[in-house]
Order: structure tokens, then C-alpha cells, then sequence
């Protein structure tokens, strides 16, 4: 195996290391199922607020 900066040696992980990291994964899938669902009620077609500016049917209005 090659010991260099980018690839150190493995260390055996501590239980508390194991369990920081299973609390980590299981925060970033509670975010991804967070950030996946759906907009009720929102606009129809691209968000209008993409550039910076509102748009609505042609119309732009800064904020």
C-alpha cells in the first residue's frame, strides 16, 4: 500500500468514531429526503426567482 499524504495508513476507527459517522450518513439521508420533496402550491415551470430577480410571465422585478 502506499503511505503518502493523500493516502495515509488505515487507523482502526474507536466506537465513538463509528458512531459520529453512522449519525453523520443518517443526517445527510434525512436532508436528501428533506430536500427531495415536492413544492405544493408553488409555480408552474422553472423557478422564477433563478436569476436573482422575480419572474413572472415576462416581467422582472428585483428585490
Amino acid at each position: 500500500m502506499d503511505e503518502t499524504p493523500q493516502n495515509p495508513p488505515k487507523k482502526p476507527l474507536s466506537e465513538a468514531a463509528k458512531r459520529a459517522l453512522a449519525e453523520a450518513e443518517a443526517r445527510r439521508k434525512a436532508a436528501t429526503a428533506a430536500a427531495a420533496s415536492e413544492e405544493v402550491g408553488g409555480p408552474d415551470g422553472p423557478e422564477p426567482t433563478r436569476y436573482g430577480d422575480w419572474e413572472r410571465k415576462g416581467i422582472l422585478s428585483d428585490f
